[in-house]
């Protein structure tokens, strides 16, 4: 019998670990935070941004975007838009913090570091499975690609 009730509660507790992180997730409104509290003062575009690593290996302050893609599995990362290239990934400091599905199509701005990288083809792949491609899209990605990497402290909704 204590087997029973143990495992039942072993049960319970781990079907809370697995659901109840992505619950705790604010939908995403304008002045919603998540991470470090940040505001949008002094904020670059993603333009910008680009502009700047072409003179500095590396940024750190916030930029502004809108988001196209977030990680359909838990929000572990999402991509903000670029002009005529593929989008800037964003990932959050020590996993501290994840983002709701419904942030896709918002502007943000992100706090954090932005630096030139080259991202590897297991990186690539594993990616492109978070955000949902199919598996002809992922055997698609067979080269490593240079492109730029922001690890964010904090996120804000503005619009």
């Amino acid at each position: 019998m204590k087997k029973v009730f143990l495992f039942l509660v072993l049960s319970i507790v781990a079907t809370r670990f697995s659901f109840g992180q992505q619950k705790d997730i604010l939908a995403a409104k304008p002045g919603v935070k998540y991470g470090k509290e940040i505001s949008a003062s002094n904020a670059i575009s993603v333009a910008k941004l680009e502009k700047e690593l072409t003179q500095k290996n590396a940024f750190h302050g916030k930029i502004t975007g809108k988001v196209v893609e977030v990680c359909k599995k838990k929000g572990c990362f999402m991509t903000l838009q670029r002009d005529g290239e593929e989008p800037i990934t964003v990932r959050f400091k020590d996993y501290g913090f994840f983002m709701p599905s419904d942030i896709v199509g918002k502007t943000v701005v992100v706090e954090g570091s932005a630096k030139k990288k080259e991202v590897s083809v297991a990186s690539l792949q594993h990616a492109a499975k978070d955000l949902g491609k199919s598996q002809a899209e992922i055997d698609q990605i067979t080269q490593p690609k240079k492109d730029i990497s922001i690890i964010a402290d904090g996120v804000l909704v503005i619009k």
